[in-house]
């Protein structure tokens, strides 16, 4: 976490809390619960995100980006549908950079700086650590992403034909629906490629290797899962039939079959199938849960 929050013996000071005097001589420490503990580091968190102005002017940034692509495109005029076809593919490649932005220094500015040492004097345990960390730097990625993307769903609902201003109830038909859907996807794909970013900066050591190693993971996230995807079915370890099952392992597939199938292959009425639903939202939580474990790990033996 960048040096603008409060050290980590003012966080656990403040999470354990003070003494309560019995009579004049006996005294006992209160021991706090999980969830004060919790709360204690996610606030901590959300200070350092409204804070820290990388994070705002990613956030800005990626305001612009995407009511330009929207606008330039003609999506916000066409409708729901054809705005969320414009954004898939800046979305792929933003949403990841944003994330990792946002998550990897996150642990390792506390290590740093030594207060991970200092919370090992108190009852907080690494799971705590690491969730507080994630929750906090969590809330604020879920506004970088979705208030972007609701304003261009404002600006499509704005500035759309009135044909388009109608909730569909039935396949074929153009809706906000749909384009809350790519909301609810986009904002879970960051989530997770925020974990990612969270365990690189449980495991590194340096800014330098934190650096190194966020790019290796966007390199991975962006093209390594796919090709590596591409290469067994080149190869025949993945068949046809599995593929959409194997795409399930690759986040960013995973995210953009889920759009596919859930935003725009539906308002259409046909098409290929492009995902395993099910499987897609199973590969994406998979990837989250195992980084923050790693993570979880990391601080442990730090």
């Amino acid at each position: 976490m960048s040096g603008e929050h409060g050290t980590g013996d003012d966080v656990a000071s403040e999470a354990v809390g003070g003494e309560t005097v019995v009579g004049e001589e006996t005294a006992e420490r209160t021991t706090p619960g999980t969830g004060q503990l919790l709360g204690t580091i996610v606030k901590r968190e959300l200070q350092t995100v409204v804070r820290t102005r990388t994070f705002l002017l990613l956030a800005f940034a990626l305001t612009i980006v995407l009511l330009g692509i929207a606008w330039v495109g003609g999506g916000v005029t066409a409708g729901y549908v054809p705005t969320t076809v414009d954004l898939l593919t800046p979305l792929e490649l933003l949403v990841p950079v944003v994330a990792v932005a946002f998550g990897y220094r996150a642990v390792l500015a506390d290590k740093r700086r030594g207060e991970l040492d200092v919370f090992e004097t108190y009852p907080v345990k690494p799971w705590q650590i690491v969730g507080g960390v994630y929750l906090g730097r969590a809330a604020g990625l879920i506004a970088a992403v979705g208030i972007p993307l609701a304003l261009v769903g404002l600006a499509v609902a704005l500035t759309g034909t009135q044909e388009i201003r109608i909730f569909a109830t039935h396949t074929g038909a153009d809706s906000p629906v749909l384009f809350a859907r790519l909301i609810v996807l986009t904002i879970l794909f960051a989530l997770v490629v925020l974990a990612v970013a969270i365990a690189i900066s449980a495991i590194a050591s340096t800014t330098r290797s934190a650096l190194a190693l966020g790019v290796v993971a966007l390199i991975v996230l962006l093209v390594g899962a796919d090709l590596a995807i591409v290469y067994g079915l080149g190869a025949g370890f993945v068949g046809d039939s599995s593929l959409l099952h194997a795409l399930a392992l690759s986040p960013i597939s995973a995210f953009r079959g889920l759009v596919l199938e859930t935003a725009v292959i539906v308002a259409a009425g046909t098409g290929p199938q492009t995902a395993a639903p099910l499987a897609s939202v199973l590969g994406l939580v998979a990837w989250g849960v195992v980084s923050l474990v790693a993570a979880t790990l990391a601080v442990r033996r730090a």
